[in-house]
């Protein structure tokens, strides 16, 4: 399966959010690789720094961000502050040790990538984290905001996707790290990659139901949870009149289907914030029945965003005040 997009402070992407799982679990199964080797992959501190060029951009940047977020430096030889931002860059990519790449692009000899990302100017700093495309900043920076938003990038790099980096040894020879070597298949690849197929399909039934014979027969499978939770939401909002559902929630403030119908709208638009706030709102506004629909609804929606996101975190807090 081809890594999905998934931005670092954009509205949820329900494709984005599976994503991250994906991320994860390979980085996770590459850590327990490396462990099995008994270390074995570890890269030369030279290694941290890559020339990338279009026909090698797949392999070195879009495969790469799988394990550890790429950053890419575009630049010209003609370019005066290039000559400036570059060395900063490439000295901080050692310093951080792994914790991220740093791939140079050389606009003159790559205009279809400078093109892809949209560039007006240079030098001009992107991320790519999970097959996604982050821009950092553009122009002349100095070294305190570099630090500060690389710090941020390997924050994200952690929380959201668990890539940790890459494990650099200073004896080692530049150029020398082993080919990345496929992970064998898990029990439940063909069941997974068969939900997958359905989803994108627009096959919703079909999808819910392959999630759910994985998790029948793996009750702790995450990504079958995240795909049952992404497709039964998408279930649920095929079809409906966005308008009539919310017309029917400012209508109508005290009816619980209402606002779950809305909220679950709110979700598939990118609108987290508003879809927890709603439904929170809603359970201090509830008792009984009532109030645990609203609850167990809202939590399905945590499941979809994922339990690290700040929004969800803080949503669990509020959630906890509203109900004690």
């Amino acid at each position: 399966m081809q890594p999905r997009n998934m931005s670092m402070s954009g509205v949820v992407d329900l494709a984005a959010v599976k994503a991250a799982q994906e991320a994860k679990a390979k980085a996770e199964q590459a850590r327990a690789q490396s462990a099995r080797e008994g270390g074995a992959g570890a890269i030369s501190p030279a290694d941290l720094v890559i020339d990338v060029d279009e026909a090698g951009f797949e392999r070195d940047v879009l495969q790469r961000s799988a394990e550890v977020p790429v950053v890419i430096d575009f630049w010209a030889e003609w370019c005066e502050p290039c000559k400036q931002l570059s060395p900063v860059l490439e000295r901080l990519a050692v310093e951080y040790n792994g914790r991220f790449l740093l791939a140079k692009v050389d606009v003159d000899a790559n205009q279809m990538l400078m093109q892809q990302f949209g560039i007006q100017g240079i030098p001009a700093v992107f991320a790519v984290v999970a097959g996604q495309a982050l821009p950092l900043f553009q122009g002349a920076a100095g070294e305190a905001q570099i630090r500060q938003t690389l710090d941020q990038l390997v924050q994200v790099g952690e929380q959201r996707f668990g890539l940790t980096g890459l494990t650099v040894d200073p004896e080692a020879e530049p150029g020398g790290a082993p080919e990345t070597s496929e992970q064998p298949a898990g029990p439940h690849d063909g069941l997974l990659e068969a939900a997958v197929q359905a989803l994108d399909s627009g096959d919703l039934s079909g999808a819910v139901q392959a999630y759910k014979n994985v998790l029948n027969e793996d009750p702790g499978n995450e990504e079958a949870k995240l795909g049952l939770a992404q497709a039964e939401l998408l279930q649920r909002v095929q079809g409906v009149d966005p308008q009539q559902v919310r017309r029917d929630a400012a209508d109508k403030p005290a009816d619980v289907q209402a606002q779950i119908a809305a909220a679950d709208l709110d979700l598939v638009g990118g609108h987290v914030e508003d879809a927890f706030g709603r439904l929170i709102e809603t359970v201090q506004r509830t008792v009984g029945d009532d109030r645990d629909t609203v609850r167990m609804r809202l939590l399905e929606l945590f499941e979809v965003v994922g339990p690290d996101d700040p929004r969800v975190i803080a949503a669990r807090r509020a959630l906890a005040r509203a109900l004690f």
